[in-house]
């Protein structure tokens, strides 16, 4: 079973509803995606992998966040300090290549509250040529959240 279709099983096991939207290439920025996708920067969703020593985090945040405050989220996990893990690291942790990374994820997860928001959010699949529409709420179903992020 190739990634994708592991994320799908598990959100029809879960019975999440979803979409999954084709494109041709990767969506490279929140506002490319908004534009292309037709909604609010915000309800864009990307998937960020972060490292504290040698502990590691994702972090799914609103497209409309603007850059994260590394030091405020290290806090807020009780860690001294967060750095962005290096697409190497990315790709070995998640299987998923920067700028495609899935919005289920195999790291303890911090989500952004701003995505609340929004009846739905659009990220990752895993896959460059496609885009998950879930409800923000299923990145509590699909993920271990340990934090949120105001």
């Amino acid at each position: 079973m190739d990634q994708m279709e592991q994320l799908e099983h598990v959100l029809r096991e879960k019975g999440i509803g979803y979409e999954i939207i084709q494109h041709e290439g990767p969506i490279k920025t929140a506002q490319e995606g908004a534009a292309f996708l037709g909604i609010e920067i915000g309800q864009t969703a990307p998937a960020l992998v972060l490292r504290a020593g040698d502990e590691y985090f994702a972090l799914i945040a609103s497209g409309d966040r603007g850059r994260v405050n590394l030091e405020e989220t290290a806090a807020l996990l009780g860690r001294d300090s967060l750095k962005m893990a290096s697409p190497k690291q990315v790709l070995q942790l998640t299987g998923y290549e920067v700028g495609s990374v899935s919005l289920m994820l195999p790291l303890p997860c911090i989500v952004d509250r701003r995505l609340f928001r929004h009846p739905f959010i659009y990220g990752g699949t895993g896959e460059p040529g496609s885009t998950l529409k879930i409800s923000p709420k299923a990145l509590e179903q699909l993920n271990e959240v340990v934090a949120y992020l105001d």
